[in-house]
């Protein structure tokens, strides 16, 4: 207890008690600056009837969730299938450089894209111009209609390597029998793969499926906010992005920590049914 008395009053404090008082600031008028003055569910009805942007934000989240989750989920397991081959002696240096996005700063992996899909002289466009493919040449980060799109694949780029791991390691953990068996009996690749694998890493699957929506719908706040603020005209706006932008640019806290309970009980509700 004793050494576990620092964690455990750190969590109470600054997660458990952050939670706490922000339910709190939900069923409150707060500009930051007063005092807060209880309105009950006010904030609540507000973000539910008078907000034209809320629908259309948080659409926008479950649409990045929607999209992002299968393809992310897919090619990781399909990475992690590969890369369990053995590839000669570059096989840890794939793997590495498969994770390594994962832990670089969100920051700096936007920054990079940015450059990237920059529409002048990003490498994406003096790419497609030098393949001749002047066509496709586009603002990937201006266009409205595809923006949201582009986010989304240096999102996939980023966690993909992540869900690899955790794929590697189940993968690792089958039998082999189990493998030369079917080979014995002259199962394809789709027969082992959906007969033997996916069974058999079940329980990876679901902490992978869980670990990915979750981040879906509240760990998007950080790259939108940084290659895009939302823009352009809200097309990239997320839950997260929007509800920052009522705590501290527009000093609602209470309307703001109303939608951040909102969001909390959605996501509570999807690891709930996937548990």
């Amino acid at each position: 207890w004793l050494f576990v008395a620092p964690a455990r009053i750190g969590f109470g404090i600054f997660t458990f008690g952050a939670i706490l008082y922000s339910l709190y600031l939900s069923f409150t008028d707060y500009d930051m600056f007063g005092t807060p003055e209880w309105v009950g569910l006010e904030n609540y009805i507000k973000a539910f009837t008078n907000d034209e942007y809320f629908y259309q934000y948080f659409g926008n989240t479950f649409y990045f969730a929607i999209v992002l989750v299968p393809v992310v989920l897919v090619i990781s397991i399909f990475l992690a299938i590969l890369i369990n081959k053995k590839v000669g002696k570059l096989t840890k240096a794939y793997r590495v450089a498969l994770f390594l996005p994962s832990i670089t700063s969100t920051v700096a992996v936007s920054m990079v894209w940015l450059w990237i899909f920059n529409p002048n002289f990003g490498l994406l466009n003096n790419f497609l111009r030098l393949i001749g493919a002047d066509g496709l040449v586009m603002g990937w980060l201006s266009d409205s209609r595809i923006a949201i799109y582009s986010v989304m694949a240096v999102d996939i780029w980023r966690w993909a390597g992540f869900h690899m791991v955790l794929y590697l390691a189940g993968l690792q953990a089958i039998p082999k029998d189990y493998y030369e068996a079917a080979d014995i009996d002259g199962a394809g690749f789709f027969s082992k793969f959906f007969r033997i694998t996916v069974p058999q890493l079940n329980s990876v699957i679901v902490l992978n499926v869980l670990m990915a929506v979750t981040g879906a719908l509240v760990s998007n706040y950080d790259i939108v906010n940084v290659m895009t603020d939302g823009g352009p005209y809200g097309a990239t706006e997320v839950a997260l992005t929007y509800i920052y932008r009522n705590a501290f640019k527009f000093y609602n806290m209470g309307k703001a920590s109303a939608m951040s309970v909102i969001l909390f009980g959605i996501t509570l509700v999807f690891g709930v049914i996937q548990i």
